[in-house]
């Protein structure tokens, strides 16, 4: 398998993808584009809530953060591989609340931003209740409308037929075991090394580690305590 220059988390809000996206670019040194909904939502001055009340103001804020998504994918691309926590996501929201999907279906630069995100390595991060928290861009925290979204995440990816790895469990830990099981069979490998922890404890910190509980019968093996030491 070629290593893929494009890493993919998409999904609804409140799903941990920005997190994921973070681990993947302090763990595989591979560069994250930054967030361009915020960016466009400062730059039209406008407030989440007005969003949701005016359907013109959405279709032309969904249409810019569509456009210079593409735009930063193509010119971080240029640099190498990345990154990043959303794709055509925005998309589900302007399903939901704008009147523009009609209009971006017919533009032929959806359909080669979709051949884009095809040759990446796509993970659909699942929602979980637990995990909701705002963030101050996009849904209100509504249960009932982060499953729609993920709903319309899921109908874009399976309509254009993008292969993706799913991500439902909850657990941090089993959401970065499965990551990273996928991207060792893409050829990338971690460069942050999982022995880092213990390295840089002090000998005393070692040794009252190791140290056996008196009241144990357990023996600590000849040569444990020196093979661990720095």
């Amino acid at each position: 398998m070629d290593q893929p220059a494009r890493i993919y988390l998409v999904g609804a809000h409140s799903t941990g993808k920005t997190t994921l996206a973070r681990w993947i670019r302090d763990n595989y040194g591979i560069p994250m584009i930054s967030e361009v909904a915020r960016s466009v939502l400062a730059e039209m001055e406008a407030q989440v809530d007005r969003l949701r009340a005016d359907v013109d103001l959405v279709n032309r804020y969904q249409a810019e953060v569509f456009l210079r998504q593409a735009r930063s994918e193509a010119e971080a691309e240029q640099r190498g591989a990345f990154v990043s926590d959303r794709a055509f996501c925005n998309l589900a929201y302007a399903a939901q609340h704008g009147t523009l999907l009609a209009e971006v279906a017919r533009d032929p630069r959806l359909a080669a931003y979709m051949e884009g995100v095809k040759r990446g390595l796509v993970f659909y991060v699942r929602p979980h209740e637990a995990l909701m928290a705002s963030d101050g861009v996009r849904e209100r925290l509504d249960w009932e409308e982060v499953l729609r979204i993920d709903g319309m995440v899921k109908f874009l990816l399976e309509f254009f037929g993008v292969p993706y790895v799913p991500v439902a469990s909850l657990a941090m830990q089993e959401r970065q075991r499965c990551i990273e099981s996928v991207l060792s069979l893409a050829g990338l490998k971690k460069k942050t090394a999982d022995t880092r922890y213990l390295s840089g404890l002090t000998r005393e910190a070692l040794e009252t580690l190791i140290q056996p509980d008196p009241d144990s019968s357990y023996v600590v093996p000849t040569g444990v305590s020196e093979s661990m030491m720095p």
